[in-house]
């Protein structure tokens, strides 16, 4: 469905482009990778909208490895720190945490889309794909990519260079992280080189193994879309030397700003900016959702409590259980322990059946 898809891509457009915004302001280094992991499934689901299947699939096999990489990264960090997690309170730790230093870095390049490495070629494949279907779509999703290199370097100069800005704790030492941690990162920095490998398409001499493997899945699908995923030579070229140099500038601001300069993110209470708040509260999401859901339903909720709950269903129940009390307390008098008097209530019983009987029905 022509209609579908664009929704797709509007929707994933929309979305890695926000989640990128977001991003560039945060200072929880999870949070970092939490949005950075929203934005990348933004650029899948524009891959699927524009119709590049395999290329939303390509992404989705090379962003396990190097957002898994980065994840585990950050986990190394925070095992090393004692559970810190703010950026604010990291920095220098380049020399005393070298190989998480170096395959973060990797994880890093690969997820900017810089060449050779993983996301270079699944990224591209997308936005080539969307260059196709809508110019303009390319350059948000362009925009989204240096968005990404900046804030994806961002979390690695604050966090591995500079000066540490926290607090050592002469007990507790900062020093790598032992070799259970370590072996992983290596593993997936090494597959965050390589796996880019399986789609090198064919304006760079390659024959996209992977769009090979899926042919057979993918075949139906393609023959029922109108998309044509064909670009010259010379366009495709340009395309990528023009990603790749602004994702350089990108980096490259990035240092300026928080290593040369040695900007660091102020603090909660102080004020950013109009921009800089925007993107640090999230769009503000979070209150609308307090303000026009969550607020709203707590005074439905609260209202049938009292009504419905306490006044409707818990009072009948309760009602039926004093009825049933109540006429106890008055029938239980009937039971006396007095034989005789059960005696007499039977043949009271018995002469009022037989009149009944008598007059009634004879």
């Amino acid at each position: 469905s022509p209609l579908t898809m664009e929704i797709m891509t509007v929707v994933g457009l929309a979305t890695a482009l926000i989640a990128a915004f977001i991003a560039i302001t945060q200072t929880d280094i999870k949070k970092v990778l939490a949005y950075s992991t929203v934005s990348q499934l933004g650029y899948m689901f524009l891959g699927l909208g524009v119709g590049s299947f395999s290329g939303a699939f390509f992404h989705v096999m090379t962003h396990a490895f190097f957002k898994a990489l980065l994840f585990l990264g950050a986990g190394s960090v925070i095992h090393a720190l004692h559970h810190e997690q703010d950026m604010r309170r990291m920095g220098g730790l380049k020399k005393k945490l070298p190989v998480t230093y170096i395959t973060m870095l990797i994880g890093t390049i690969a997820i900017a889309g810089i060449p050779p490495f993983a996301g270079f070629f699944s990224k591209d494949e997308i936005l080539a794909s969307v260059y196709v279907e809508n110019p303009f779509y390319w350059f948000l999703a362009f925009v989204g990519a240096l968005l990404t290199a900046f804030y994806m370097f961002r979390m690695l100069y604050l966090t591995f260079l500079g000066d540490f800005r926290g607090h050592e704790d002469a007990h507790h030492p900062i020093q790598e992280s032992p070799k259970a941690m370590l072996i992983p990162l290596i593993v997936l920095a090494f597959f965050s080189v390589i796996s880019g490998f399986f789609g090198v398409p064919e304006a760079l001499g390659g024959n996209h193994q992977l769009a090979q493997f899926l042919e057979p899945v993918l075949r139906p699908t393609l023959l029922k879309t109108a998309h044509s995923h064909h670009l010259q030579l010379t366009t495709e070229h340009t395309l990528m030397v023009f990603s790749v140099i602004g994702i350089l500038i990108s980096m490259g601001f990035a240092y300026t700003k928080y290593v040369k300069k040695s900007e660091f993110p102020v603090a909660d209470n102080v004020d950013r900016g109009f921009i800089q708040n925007l993107s640090y509260r999230k769009f503000y999401i979070d209150e609308f959702y307090e303000m026009v859901i969550k607020k709203p339903l707590d005074v439905i909720s609260a209202f049938f409590y009292r009504v419905i709950d306490i006044a409707g269903i818990d009072a009948f129940v309760n009602g039926v259980g004093k009825v049933a009390l109540v006429s106890s307390r008055g029938l239980r008098l009937l039971q006396t322990g007095h034989i005789g008097r059960y005696i007499l209530m039977m043949v009271i019983g018995v002469i009022a059946f037989l009149t009944y009987v008598m007059v009634v029905l004879v």
